[in-house]
């Protein structure tokens, strides 16, 4: 990952970490190497990551990340304060998307937290242009597909859940929402 990767990927975990309070138990979507879990520090009781890209487990005092695509890859137990996407559902495809949704639902307590960032679409090009002169890796730009931000307040839809917040950030290229599980 090159720095402006990093700066990116720390930009993005600033933005959820907002709505991460202290003693919380994450399942971290997409968690790489467990830098949200490393970041948010004392606040973790307990971090479950999945990384399709990992080859095998990392366990670390606080957190473990396995191998594998969520939801088939998850945690055996339910309770879980908050579920972390970040630039992760825009790699989903459309019929997956509503199996993940009923995942989160299961896996949250009422009241947990899923908390998504999603690319606006112009991203894709800006993106394309920085890897084209290196000055990004862009983890896995081919599995991108045009998904409209929009479409994740489908998806995270009522009954299972409510939108608590939507916003934008770096200069609206990038969109933060966060919902709640019902019931």
């Amino acid at each position: 990952m090159k720095a402006l990767d990093r700066f990116i990927q720390q930009w993005r975990m600033r933005q959820a970490m907002r709505f991460i309070p202290a003693g919380t138990r994450v399942i971290d979507i997409g968690a790489h190497e467990g830098e949200l879990f490393q970041a948010l520090g004392d606040r973790l009781i307990r971090g479950f990551g999945i990384e399709p890209l990992r080859k095998t487990v990392l366990d670390a005092p606080k957190f473990t990340i396995i191998p594998g695509f969520f939801p088939a890859a998850r945690p055996a137990e339910g309770g879980w304060d908050a579920v972390t996407m970040l630039a992760v559902l825009e790699h989903v495809p459309t019929k997956e998307q509503q199996a993940l949704a009923t995942a989160c639902h299961e896996l949250l307590k009422p009241g947990g937290r899923v908390i998504i960032t999603v690319p606006a679409k112009t991203v894709d090009h800006i993106l394309a242009v920085l890897r084209f002169l290196r000055l990004i890796d862009g983890m896995s730009l081919e599995e991108h597909y045009g998904f409209e931000p929009a479409d994740t307040e489908r998806i995270f839809a009522a009954p299972r859940f409510r939108l608590l917040h939507r916003s934008r950030f770096q200069g609206g290229l990038n969109h933060l929402f966060v919902f709640e599980r019902t019931g």
